[in-house]
This record gives C-alpha cells, sequence and structure tokens, in this order.
C-alpha cells in the first residue's frame, strides 16, 4: 500500500490579537462561461469589459473597509474569477499599485491571479510578474481535447500545455487545476491528465471531481458521466500516483511539494481573516464584538453603480457563538492533516467543550480522529466530509 507523504505546513500567523488577513479580489468576467460553472463570472456584453471601471469601483470598496483593517498587515492577495487573466496588464498594475499605497502588505507577501490557457500568452504573463504578481493558478482542467470540448472549454489541449510551459518560464510558483469525473473519462485517461502535469515540473496540483451544480447547464441537462465507483477509483488513483511523485495532499483537492502550499487558501482553512472586494466577493473578518462576514453586490452593473454611493455590502452580519464551531470545522477538517485544538480556541475563542456530544458522535461513527492534541477527520471522514460536517450543524 502506497502511504500518503504528509508535509509540515506553516499555518499562517496574526498579530497576537487577530488572525492573518488575507484579500480575495473578484474579476467577474470570463470569455465564454463553462456549462459546469455556478462561480459569479459572466460573458460580457458586447464583448467589451469594463477593466478600469471595475478596478476603479475595488479601489473605492478598499478605501471604504480599510476602517476594520487599519494597521494589519495584508499577508497574501488572491485575484479570482472569473478569467483575471483577461486584464489589461496596465490596469492590473495600476491595481496593485493602488493596493499598495493603502494597505501594510507584508514583504513577501504571495500574489496570486487566477489565468485561463485560452486567454494567456508569455507576454502577458511576464507582464503579470512585471507587475509583482509571484503566484500562477492555471484553468487547465485537462490537456485531452475530446475532454475540453464536452465540458466547454476555451483552449485545447495544445493551448493548455502552451501555457504551462509560458508560466513556468516567468513563476517560480503555478497550479494547474486539473478536474476528474469527466463526460466519457477513463482512469486511464484521469492519470494521464496528471502524468501531463507532472513532466512538466509544476509544484502544485488541485485535482477536483466535477459535480453537477444546481442552476448550471449542466444540471439542466446532464452529460453521462463516470459512476460514483469509477470517479471514486480516479480519486484514489490520482492521489496515490501523487504521493509517489513526492507530493504533499494537504487539502482535500490540493496537492504540493514542499514549500509550495498555497498561503491563501491556508488561510481559508485555518479560519483566518480575509478581506474579500468585488462583485458577489465574500469576507471573514474579526473584530471586537466576534466575527463578521461580508458579501459584496453579486452583479457586476449592481457593483459598479456602487462605487458612486460608496454601497458595495450586499449583507453583514456577526456570526453567533453557535454557529462559530461549524464555521471553523466547514474549513479546518478539509485539511488531511487537521488543525491543534489550540488553534481553535484561538481563531472561535471557544473551548471544544462546547461540541462535545458532536465529537462523541463523529468519533463513534469512525468519522473523526481520537486524538487529545488534533482536530483532524479519518480517511473515511474525508471521504464523507460533508456527513462529517452536519453532526455539527448549528440548530
Amino acid at each position: 500500500m502506497i502511504r500518503l507523504r504528509r508535509m509540515t505546513k506553516q499555518i499562517p500567523s496574526g498579530d497576537g490579537s487577530t488572525p492573518p488577513l488575507a484579500l480575495y479580489i473578484h474579476f467577474p468576467w470570463c470569455v465564454r462561461k463553462c456549462p459546469y460553472c455556478d462561480f459569479n463570472s459572466h460573458a460580457p456584453r458586447g464583448g467589451e469589459i469594463p477593466a478600469d471601471a471595475w478596478a476603479a469601483a475595488v479601489v473605492a470598496d478598499l478605501e471604504a473597509a480599510l476602517p476594520q483593517i487599519r494597521g494589519r498587515c495584508v499577508h497574501s492577495v488572491f485575484i479570482g474569477g472569473g478569467t483575471p487573466s483577461l486584464l489589461p496588464a496596465p490596469v492590473l498594475e495600476k491595481l496593485l499599485d493602488a493596493l499598495r499605497a493603502r494597505l501594510l502588505l507584508a514583504p513577501e507577501a504571495e500574489i496570486t491571479l487566477e489565468a485561463n490557457p485560452g486567454t494567456a500568452d508569455a507576454a502577458r504573463f511576464g507582464a503579470c510578474r512585471d507587475a509583482d504578481v509571484n503566484r500562477l493558478s492555471l484553468g487547465v482542467q485537462s490537456f485531452d481535447d475530446g475532454m475540453l470540448a464536452r465540458i466547454g472549454r476555451i483552449h485545447d489541449g495544445d493551448g493548455a500545455r502552451r501555457a504551462v510551459e509560458d508560466a513556468l518560464s516567468r513563476f517560480a510558483r503555478v497550479n494547474v487545476d486539473l478536474m476528474y469525473g469527466l463526460p466519457g473519462q477513463t482512469l486511464a485517461m484521469a492519470l494521464a491528465d496528471v502524468e501531463t502535469a507532472l513532466a512538466f515540473g509544476v509544484g502544485h496540483l488541485s485535482c477536483y471531481h466535477l459535480t453537477l451544480e444546481p442552476g448550471t447547464p449542466f444540471a439542466r441537462n446532464p452529460p453521462v458521466l463516470p459512476g460514483d465507483d469509477a470517479a471514486a477509483d480516479m480519486q484514489d488513483a490520482i492521489e496515490a500516483r501523487l504521493a509517489d511523485a513526492g507530493f504533499g495532499h494537504y487539502e482535500v483537492s490540493a496537492f504540493a511539494r514542499a514549500g509550495q502550499e498555497c498561503q491563501h487558501n491556508l488561510n481559508y482553512w485555518t479560519f483566518g481573516d480575509y478581506l474579500g472586494l468585488g462583485p458577489g466577493a465574500h469576507g471573514k473578518l474579526t473584530v471586537s464584538g466576534g466575527v463578521v462576514r461580508e458579501v459584496r453586490h453579486r452583479h457586476p452593473a449592481r457593483y459598479l453603480e456602487g462605487a458612486a454611493r460608496g454601497d458595495f455590502v450586499q449583507a453583514r452580519r456577526m456570526v453567533g457563538a453557535a454557529e462559530l464551531p461549524f464555521e471553523f470545522l466547514m474549513n479546518a477538517l478539509r485539511l488531511p492533516d487537521g488543525v491543534s485544538w489550540g488553534l481553535f480556541r484561538e481563531r472561535t475563542g471557544l473551548s471544544p467543550d462546547v461540541m462535545a456530544d458532536g465529537l462523541a458522535e463523529a468519533r463513534a461513527r469512525g468519522l473523526l480522529d481520537a486524538s487529545p492534541d488534533r482536530l483532524r477527520a479519518t480517511a473515511r471522514g474525508q471521504r464523507f466530509l460533508n456527513d462529517l460536517l452536519q453532526i455539527f450543524l448549528p440548530e
């Protein structure tokens, strides 16, 4: 039996009184929306993307939010979407300059940009690097022409391979997103995608099982997908192959060589704070009264209109003490190594005793490890994570 290789990951730390702080920026436009995607992404009407207006609104949104984070250091920035690689280089550079002028950005802050191989080339990647982006996340999904066509991607296999090569020529840290369980995909085909990525020498892979999300074209007209057993075999084989290649399986869908873990996402999974800017962006901030959740106006036009009024936040609420254990577990249990009970106390201000009944039930069902030092799902708990989390849903 192949044992999964574990690594020592560095959990982001705050200033002692608050968790570490990250910044997420949402760019909501794509060339074409994929039929499986339920993210807040839109094909622009008339083909024009209001990039300058979007960037100006994001900066205005940040300025309005500054009182909530004043004096706090930002450890990572993640520009996601949508397809942020559609951003013109001057707009991206101007935006990042505006962030640096207004925020205390850590000297070695991780700055990630998501990119679609169909909208990227070496020159664009070079411009991103010149703007101080230091990590690129490529939405490859597959290197197989047939698979890419079936899931509605705008690039082909050759385009995906060129994008990976170009990215690695500009960035020391590159993530490649892959999907498995695709229409008509076999185990051999899923592993072939992994082998192609490994051959390039990428340091981080995110491997996702295709799911039919409500409201998407695929949910309305489902393609024929591999069965549950076939998809589980793909997952097992991918995990084993990446372990053999020296990748640590440090989150449910994330695999990395030592030192290549995504610090921004680790901050999410360890219940750190993050300010979300851009249409539909979510945020979680620790304030004097507890933990606050925010969501920005979702529709791009509504968000851009908010710049004139300083009105960007659609909803803001304080997370109740009864909800905090579930919110913490929803993130931390995605980490196969789990987290210390000390981190639970630090990030929630609560004792583990508040969920004693749930812990006893989860352990009795073989879903949660019985360690007195760490909060960690068993292998079975990782596989049935939703079942595990339901035990801790607040009444």
